[in-house]
């Protein structure tokens, strides 16, 4: 390794190198194309940044003067290109290297102005590097070496044709390395095409895939996913935390849900400018935001800082996916928590994921209020400030709360101070509640209510009124059975005394509908309710009309196969005169207003027709104009001529 090199890792307090770091360094394979599949916070950019040292530096420490680029590396976002050039910086610092960038979403002037001025190693997203390449901006002839980081992920975003021109523009004598997660067939007719005797480096292996992370799965009930994600954020308290979800409205709708809980967060989404995604990141770098909710496609590669917790909000669709969001996190020997937030209804398919993965996670009820407090507690009590001791600054005031609280009043003020700075947590519904039978409900009295589905009632309308009328609540109304001229109400029986109190003994409800008391249970309408009319017709009726009017016409009654007997029918079917008023009435007198209607212009067709006629008579029409082009010869002008003379027309 360069002496330079070892000197940028020494100083960044590098004393291991990585699996990956290791295979890609060997001496055997200086200098080969390599294909490379390492999961995810394996090292991989350091990587390769090692892997291509050799050949850009040759036996010097330190780079020559700046001129065309001798490496290229392509991401497939600007976030991880831009990543990848942070982590370039400072590994060639030492060795006097000049990184630049060309990513989508930037002034593409400034970057022909760096590429004008040199660099020895460019950064870049497949489609912004095409176009320099179109525009004759950046010279590719010294190409040394070409890094495809993340190429499964490329290609699937649809940048095929883009690396295919790139790798095409190259020159054919470099050295091309391909990183990626998995090489599917894709990427390995990608490697046999374009990479020379290619070394294949596997660092992955599905039994500890991602052992650094602890995956949960917390079941949660249907409409309390947001507030497990609020509870997951405060039970964890990590540093840095990233949400996952699908779709760009979910990212809005979560950033806005935890920006008035009180959460410092940040959304990252592909309808922000560059600006604001860069922005977005360097809040979380700095501190200023603790949480990050993303799509899958913004957050791709990004690699933030004390990342200690992944929530999926919403599930991936598939186990790559997964891995993926979930590799943000458990990084460089760092251990982090994935965690996903699973309903009832997609627990087959949170299942079949970590079954396709090859993932365990520990299952269990999201965290609730008294877990997230009890939490809290532990590391109000387990925080460094009670051991730490008083400055002489604070000495004074100190000893003056001592005199003139009592030891209750200042823990207590402590204590309301601590709860103050962090957010409450939610109250989770029982996710088993539903799954519970419904208790029986006792002894009842019936009651009938005068009006039924004749009038409209509605279970969903006579409920709130009976509450709220009777003074009753849900649990004392039991069954609403709604019959074709009245509506029967089931109130428990311990109810019922104070149910009538409150109605009154006229027992008249909304509308002045009458109720009366049943000796017992009734006997229900069994028969079927009428269904409403459809309005959409079915392929059989579509055309109805059509298929009357040709049974008509042969002697059949509509519908059937019967003759009509016309005698049977008491309004025969005659015949509407034709109308006998022109359309377009030459008016002879002014009407009410004295104003007399102009004489309809005649249409072009008739104009045309009229001119052909008067045309061999000499006298002007409106017809068409003759085409404009070059004169007509002699014997054109004399044909005309012949035949306007005889009333004849061409």
């Amino acid at each position: 390794m360069k002496k330079t090199l070892a000197d940028a890792l020494e100083g960044r307090g590098y004393t291991s190198l990585t699996a990956v770091q290791e295979a890609v360094t060997d001496p055997e394979t200086i200098g080969k194309d390599l294909l490379v599949s390492a999961q995810t916070g394996s090292g991989k950019t350091l990587g390769f940044g090692l892997a291509i040292a050799p050949g850009l530096l040759g036996d010097n420490d330190h780079f020559d003067q700046a001129g065309a680029p001798l490496a290229l590396v392509i991401a497939p976002t600007r976030e991880l290109a831009l990543q990848v050039k942070r982590e370039l910086a400072w590994l060639f610092e030492k060795a006097g290297a000049v990184v630049a960038s060309t990513v989508g979403g930037m002034d593409m002037r400034d970057e022909r102005r760096a590429l004008a001025r040199g660099a020895h190693i460019v950064v870049a997203t497949p489609g912004r590097l095409r176009d320099h390449i179109m525009r004759g901006s950046i010279d590719l002839t010294a190409l040394r070496a070409v890094v495809l980081d993340e190429a499964d992920e490329m290609l699937d975003l649809g940048f095929r044709e883009d690396l295919e021109f790139i790798l095409d523009a190259a020159p054919k004598d470099r050295q091309t390395l391909l990183f990626s997660a998995t090489v599917p067939s894709a990427i390995a007719k990608l490697a046999k095409s374009y990479q020379r005797d290619a070394v294949r480096i596997a660092t992955t292996s599905g039994a500890t895939q991602h052992a650094d992370i602890d995956y949960r799965a917390f079941r949660v009930a249907p409409r309390d996913g947001e507030n497990a994600i609020i509870n997951v954020l405060r039970f964890y308290e990590a540093p840095n935390a990233i949400v996952f979800c699908n779709t760009r409205a979910m990212v809005n709708r979560l950033t806005t849900r935890l920006s008035n809980r009180g959460f410092s967060v940040v959304a990252l989404s592909g309808e922000l400018s560059q600006t604001e995604r860069t922005h977005a990141l360097q809040a979380m770098r700095d501190g200023r935001a603790r949480v990050c909710v993303a799509t899958d496609v913004a957050a791709r590669g990004i690699d933030l800082p004390n990342l200690d917790l992944v929530i999926h909000a919403e599930l991936p669709s598939n186990q790559e996916t997964l891995l993926h969001r979930s590799g943000r996190t458990g990084r460089a020997g760092r251990k982090g928590v994935s965690a996903m937030i699973v309903p009832g209804n997609v627990r087959k398919k949170a299942e079949r994921l970590l079954g396709w993965a090859k993932l365990t996670a520990d299952w269990s009820d999201a965290p609730s209020a008294d877990a997230v407090s009890a939490k809290d507690e532990e590391r109000m009590l387990a925080s460094p400030d009670w051991s730490e001791p008083a400055s002489d600054a604070d000495r004074a005031l100190i000893d003056r709360m001592i005199d003139t609280f009592t030891p209750d009043q200042i823990a207590a003020a402590y204590l309301r101070k601590y709860r103050e700075q962090h957010s409450a947590p939610e109250e989770l519904s029982d996710i088993n509640e539903a799954a519970k039978p419904r208790e029986a409900f006792g002894p009842s009295v019936w009651f009938s209510l005068a009006g039924g589905r004749a009038v409209g009632a509605e279970p969903r309308r006579l409920l709130p009124m009976v509450c709220k009328l009777g003074k009753l609540s849900r649990e004392d109304i039991g069954a609403i059975r709604i019959q074709p001229n009245e509506s029967l109400i089931e109130i428990r029986e311990g109810s019922v005394s104070g149910f009538l109190a409150a109605i009154g003994p006229a027992m008249v409800m909304e509308d002045g509908a009458a109720l009366t008391r049943l000796s017992g249970a009734p006997k229900f309408d069994k028969s079927p309710r009428r269904p409403a009319p459809s309005k959409r017709k079915d392929k059989s009726q579509r055309h109805s009309g059509t298929d009357e009017r040709a049974a008509a016409s042969k002697g059949e009654r509509p519908g059937t196969t019967q003759p009509v007997d016309w005698n049977d029918d008491p309004v025969p079917r005659v015949k509407k005169p034709k109308s006998t008023k022109p359309k377009h009435p030459k008016p002879t007198a002014p009407n009410s207003k004295g104003v007399v209607a102009k004489k309809p212009r005649k249409s072009r067709q008739a104009d045309d027709a009229e001119g052909k006629k008067l045309e061999g008579k000499g006298k002007r029409t409106r017809g068409p104009k003759p085409p404009v082009g070059k004169p007509s010869s002699k014997k054109n002008r004399a044909r005309k001529l012949k035949a306007g003379k005889s009333g004849n027309s061409e």
